[in-house]
């Protein structure tokens, strides 16, 4: 849902929304999984503005229009949870955003998101 947010107006975001939990009815998911998932996006929605003002202020020489749709959704999510989430350890809120982006994203996307969380970390 965090990739559809690029691809879609905001006014649309809520049928997209739908879209995705009909999709996601294939999954063997628990209710307390779809819950989470579902707080976890509006969550992030609501921050989105002050998540990216974060993700730019920490990105050296790159506006964050530049940065990949994957990159970009991968560092909102754990952006969020180095700021908000105190249930989620930094460390694993790296590592696995590195990993997402290692799979989904570009060939040097680990790294790419590797070094930005960390300064955010840091900050």
């Amino acid at each position: 849902m965090l990739f559809r947010i690029e691809f879609f107006p905001a006014e649309e975001l809520p049928e997209q929304w739908e879209a995705f939990r009909l999709d996601e009815e294939n999954l063997d998911w628990e209710d307390t999984e779809r819950t989470y998932v579902q707080d976890k996006y509006e969550a992030i929605l609501a921050k989105q503005s002050e998540l990216d003002e974060l993700i730019d202020k920490n990105t050296e020489g790159w506006d964050i229009g530049r940065i990949g749709k994957v990159e970009l959704a991968v560092l909102r999510l754990a952006a969020y949870e180095l700021k908000y989430d105190d249930d989620i350890p930094d460390g694993v809120a790296i590592d696995e955003a590195v990993e997402l982006a290692k799979r989904y994203g570009r060939e040097n996307s680990g790294s790419f998101v590797n070094a930005i969380l960390s300064k955010i970390q840091k900050a």
